[in-house]
């Protein structure tokens, strides 16, 4: 005999949880609530059946998945959150009772949770972490550059700046950074670690104004979060390299803001790199060892053949030795450092025993840039690696320095003014140095110095790195008109094919010149048949018109065809359009009042359509808006652009 269901207790309504039941459920607030779904990655759902889901009920509820709550039941971090409650309790009372000396001894004894755990669940294998970076370390960034304030403790900022020059001082070692872009909200870059593209953003050093609306609560979380996986991925990208993590920090360079030179790497086996050639490979060290100093821990100065013969040893890659992982958190976090070395090697082991069990090999885990050796070549990582710098001061010298050593610029080569930080090897009055970076207006003549040198602006280093090679500097020069910066991230053939709008620049390096004037070319010897030579001419010149013409109800083709029309011929070519769109709109809505005689195609298309679904006819028809709008918009772009040229001409 089959059994009845009851309503509500299988199904939809089974399978979802509404908010407020899985805070009973749970017994924790809803900051709690939204704190621990952040850490443990669970987000809201959306059932198929709302009402079905909600018991028979229509209102606005938001769902989760009853397995995820019941998940977080047994949560390790949850009852931290709980025994803190006791915690703040008991302060509290403390507090109210003037007994000082209880409630210091209270918070010296506060419960203190780790994230370790949440780390090895949410990324299983080392390469789900790499791909999880972007945000993570645009988030690190954000707050190593937000001025403290009170949501935002100076620790934290501390932090997070030094996780940043870590992974900075990483790439720059291993010289995987493939890509830069200066855009409005920023600088973004991209480095290939371990096969995997990993981009960011770093915002600009200017004065920044905190808005009042952010919820720093929620982006607390996801830093707590984002600076324990940090911590793991760079512990296993340095050991991978055979250096100890985190690296040794120099505490009276980094009060002169030396910035990378106030850390020195030191290899596993207890060797210590000097300062200026702590972010050099192995190879260019070698070639400086025997004129600067090489020490061990102990003190005993090493010779320069040992030192070769010590750097010839590690790149052959052997084995990695167990290392200290000084991992700094947040003050809600255990910030002890007891077992760091147990973390450390228990993450390693963590990731190998997942990699064994998904069948990736220990090559694949440990070898460094493959992808980038292959795209790039041991060229493009030296494109700097022969010539001098000085950055002046109005130049953002931490950007550029790391930029240029990424790319072959030896530390002893670069140099900057005093009032950017202590640890400049070069001085300004130098001979040697071949390239001046500045980014001020020439007021009359430049300084003269010693030697041969050429000042550029800052854009001329990040062009060079996008073209994978050194460009002319005479159009990068101080107080002349900068090239267009075109943007690495965008396929420009790509977006041609689509029928997006394309620079000239792009079309000109991509060999798309030629192609373009042939496409006009047949499409003008087409219109001669039909048309007037007259109003071939005008339509080649005039392609915003001729769209306008062809489709006079098409949004924003007037305002490009208009755009363009005071580029050819000002008022007179303006009253002109006028009329010859209201002939034209004229003429459509005539037309369009007789039934129209469907080709061929046209009546396949509208019986296919017709039997679509309405969500596939609505996503069909959101598909043919989204072409009509990116037609509309290249045409504006392409007469906008026609616009500035001719005023740039006169």
């Amino acid at each position: 005999m089959a059994k009845i269901k009851k309503k509500g207790e299988s199904g939809a309504a089974k399978n979802y949880i509404t908010r407020n039941q899985a805070l009973k459920k749970l017994q924790i607030t809803l900051a709690e609530f939204r704190r621990l779904c952040i850490l443990k990655g669970i987000y809201p759902r959306q059932p198929r059946h709302i009402k079905r889901a909600n018991k028979g009920s229509t209102a606005p509820t938001t769902f989760y998945y009853a397995k995820d709550i019941a998940y977080l039941q047994h949560e390790p971090v949850l009852q931290a959150f709980r025994e803190h409650k006791a915690f703040a309790k008991k302060v509290n009372r403390a507090i109210a009772r003037r007994e000082w000396f209880a409630a210091k001894n209270l918070d010296e004894n506060r419960p203190k949770y780790r994230l370790d755990h949440i780390i090895k669940e949410r990324y299983p294998t080392f390469v789900d972490s790499l791909r999880d970076l972007d945000d993570a370390l645009s988030m690190l960034f954000l707050f190593a550059n937000i001025p403290s304030q009170k949501s935002i403790a100076p620790e934290i900022t501390t932090h997070c700046a030094r996780l940043c020059t870590e992974w900075q001082l990483y790439v720059m070692r291993t010289r995987c950074l493939s890509k830069v872009f200066l855009s409005i909200k920023g600088i973004y870059f991209q480095a290939v670690v371990h096969g995997q593209e990993i981009t960011w953003l770093v915002p600009y050093m200017f004065t920044q104004t905190i808005p009042t609306d952010v919820d720093f609560r929620v982006m607390m979380t996801f830093l707590e979060l984002y600076q324990t996986l940090m911590g793991f991925v760079l512990f296993k990208l340095y050991t991978d390299e055979n250096l100890v993590y985190p690296p040794k920090l120099d505490e009276e360079m980094d009060n002169q803001g030396a910035g990378f030179g106030s850390l020195v790497l030191l290899a596993a086996d207890a060797d210590v790199l000097s300062g200026k050639n702590n972010v050099a490979p192995m190879e260019v060290a070698a070639e400086e060892a025997s004129s600067n100093a090489v020490v061990r821990k102990d003190g005993k100065k090493l010779s320069a053949r040992d030192v070769k013969r010590q750097i010839a040893r590690l790149t052959k890659g052997e084995d990695l030795a167990n290392t200290d992982d000084d991992d700094e958190a947040l003050p809600t976090l255990d910030t002890s450092h007891d077992n760091d070395e147990e973390r450390g090697e228990a993450f390693v082991a963590h990731v190998s025993k997942r990699a064994a069990e998904e069948g990736v090999g220990a090559d694949e885990l440990t070898t460094l840039n493959d992808l980038q050796q292959q795209e790039g070549g041991d060229d493009t990582r030296k494109l700097f690696s022969r010539y001098v710098f000085f950055i002046s001061r109005e130049v953002p010298r931490a950007v550029f320095e790391f930029i240029l050593r990424s790319f072959g610029a030896l530390p002893s080569n670069l140099g900057w003014d005093a009032v950017a930080g202590a640890g400049s090897q070069v001085d300004v009055d130098d001979e040697r140095i071949t390239h001046h970076i500045m980014d001020r207006p020439v007021d009359g003549q430049q300084p003269t110095y010693p030697g041969h040198r050429v000042y550029v602006q800052p854009q001329w280093v990040v062009d060079c790195i996008n073209a994978r090679k050194l460009l002319p500097t005479d159009p990068y020069r101080p107080g002349q008109t900068l090239p267009p910066h075109l943007s690495p991230f965008v396929d420009d053939r790509e977006v041609a094919m689509r029928g997006g709008y394309v620079p000239d620049e792009a079309k000109e390096k991509l060999g798309m010149e030629q192609e373009a004037m042939d496409e006009e070319e047949s499409e003008e010897e087409d219109e001669e048949e039909d048309e007037e030579e007259a109003d071939n001419e005008e339509a080649s010149e005039r392609p915003a018109l001729q769209a306008l013409l062809a489709d006079p109800t098409g949004a924003g083709l007037l305002e490009a065809a208009e755009l363009e029309a005071e580029a050819a011929g000002g008022e007179d070519a303006l009253l002109d359009l006028r009329k010859q769109h209201a002939t034209a709109l004229k003429a459509f809505k005539k037309k369009n009042k007789r039934v129209p005689e469907l080709s061929e195609e046209a009546e396949a298309r509208d019986m296919a359509k017709m039997l679509l679904s309405n969500k596939q006819r609505k996503l069909y028809n959101r598909v043919g808006q989204t072409a009509t709008k990116k037609k509309e918009d290249k045409l504006r772009l392409e007469a906008k652009k026609r616009l500035l040229s001719k005023k740039a001409a006169k």
